[in-house]
């Protein structure tokens, strides 16, 4: 059924003038009665009767009313779901402690009325979280294409903001005691990083750091989550892990794990911001500003190679 001669009928029903429900509608008042004759016809009733001050409903148009209504805002609020501007912002995290959740939270603390919806897609392939991009699904996901080639003319791909990364170690730990600590320094320990996926940005983020300063990167075993990590790490004398220093982690107190800076160089973790090309929500200007003045991290830093791919959200 016609939904626009749905709504045709609602509004000269409502304002009791064929004219004025063409006035308000954009139409001509020709084309209000061509709608409502059509659906007349499709109904095989009568909807109105004329009078010298316009239209009145008949009793099956009295009974076709509300259901009519229903179907109108039905089809508004549907439309007013998808469209952007009229509906919260969804932007794509790693994870809700990460640090993509953390800038997102700032932003949305400093401006409370944002309509935002935060979610994890919880997919390791970076073109899964380009198609959701695509579809609609989300209005923005901070993830990276490492080869540019492989992204679509559709989407587009900004540097969203660096971070540098800590050791994260437990007590009995030899680097435990260290306030700072430099890449060579990590050389011969034992790095556990549980679940790196084949084909994620942070898969070949990891090679290309293990490579570039000789470190032992272990991806064994299944990733239980944090907490068993973070338990691993405190039971433990030698193995340690590299977490975003804007990460967030809570531990217990008892744990006393360590989180050291790794400086001279910071080993540094690029993010990107994939977003339509073209009609991105609105929403999306404010926050790739908020990205813009996040701070940057201390140097000189170890970039991967494919950092310079993405642009940040000024276009350098």
């Amino acid at each position: 059924m016609d939904t626009e001669a749905l709504r045709s009928f609602v509004r000269a029903a409502e304002l009791g003038q064929l004219q004025h429900a063409a006035d308000e509608l954009g139409v001509t008042q020709q084309g209000i009665s061509k709608r409502i004759a059509a659906l007349e016809r499709a109904l095989e009733v009568r909807l109105f009767t004329r009078t010298p001050r316009g239209v009145e409903l008949t009793l099956d148009g009295q009974a076709f009313l509300p259901h009519a209504r229903s179907v109108v805002v039905g089809v508004e609020r549907a439309v007013a779901a998808v469209r952007p501007g009229s509906r919260a912002l969804r932007v794509d995290v790693l994870g809700l402690r990460s640090a993509q959740a953390a800038v997102l939270h700032d932003y949305w603390r400093a401006h409370p009325g944002t309509e935002l919806d935060v979610v994890v897609l919880r997919v390791n392939d970076p073109r899964v979280a380009v198609a959701a991009v695509q579809a609609g699904d989300v209005d923005a996901s901070f993830r990276t294409v490492t080869d540019p080639a492989a992204l679509p003319p559709d989407v587009r791909m900004i540097r969203a903001f660096d971070f540098p990364l800590d050791l994260l170690v437990g007590p009995r730990h030899p680097l435990a005691g260290a306030r700072r600590l430099t890449p060579p320094q990590l050389r011969g320990h034992r790095i556990w990083v549980p679940g790196i996926a084949p084909r994620s940005e942070w898969s070949e983020f990891y090679d290309q750091l293990a490579a570039a300063f000789d470190l032992r990167i272990d991806a064994a075993g299944p990733h239980f989550g944090d907490e068993v990590l973070q338990d691993t790490l405190a039971d433990s004398a030698d193995v340690a892990t590299l977490v975003g220093a804007r990460d967030r982690y809570v531990w217990p107190a008892h744990h006393d794990l360590r989180r050291i800076p790794v400086v001279e160089p910071a080993l540094v973790y690029p993010l990107s911001l994939l977003l339509p090309d073209t009609n991105p929500h609105p929403g999306l200007d404010a926050i790739i500003a908020h990205l813009g003045n996040q701070p940057r991290p201390p140097e000189p830093c170890w970039l991967p190679s494919w950092a310079t791919t993405a642009r940040d959200g000024s276009g350098r």
